[in-house]
């Protein structure tokens, strides 16, 4: 399933590296967990192996992947007609996902009503959470810093 040196990205958290595999008595069962070391959060997270895919652990998004979903980022359109409320609940499912691609939907769609209208409290929070997990991403991607990174989302903005 995943092996030492795999970058990958667990929702919520960001993208991380498997640092090592390791058997645990859990219980009084040996039980396999998965060491990933995120560096934008600076921690690591202890993942059981057979509950990985239900947390939404993936392998990061390849570079050709990255690069098309960036370029539809930077084109983007966006529907201005949903209600602060539905517009924060369909934000916050789409970060909840883990999705590269929702990630960057989010970032988008803020960037470009921050423009607009200054956000509210909330929504900047979930700016911010989203530009971090999708930088988080980024980083690994093409090998860049956090700074570089951000810099990369601004370009839309």
């Amino acid at each position: 399933m995943f092996q030492v040196g795999d970058k990958v990205f667990y929702p919520m958290h960001g993208a991380g590296i498997v640092t090592a595999i390791e058997e645990k008595d859990f219980r009084g069962e040996m039980e396999s967990y998965c060491l990933i070391t995120i560096p934008s959060s600076h921690m690591d997270v202890m993942l059981p192996l057979k509950k990985a895919s239900k947390a939404g652990l993936r392998l990061i998004v390849d570079q050709q992947a990255a690069k098309k979903l960036l370029q539809d980022y930077y084109h983007a359109e966006f529907d201005c007609t949903l209600p602060w409320k539905q517009r924060y609940s369909s934000n916050m499912e789409k970060i909840k996902t883990g999705e590269f691609e929702a990630g960057l939907e989010v970032v988008s769609d803020l960037l470009y009503r921050n423009k607009e209208k200054p956000l509210n409290g909330s929504e900047k929070q979930m700016l911010n959470n989203a530009k971090r997990l999708v930088g988080s991403e980024l980083c690994l991607i093409k090998d860049i810093s956090e700074s570089q990174a951000e810099d990369l989302l601004e370009l839309r903005g």
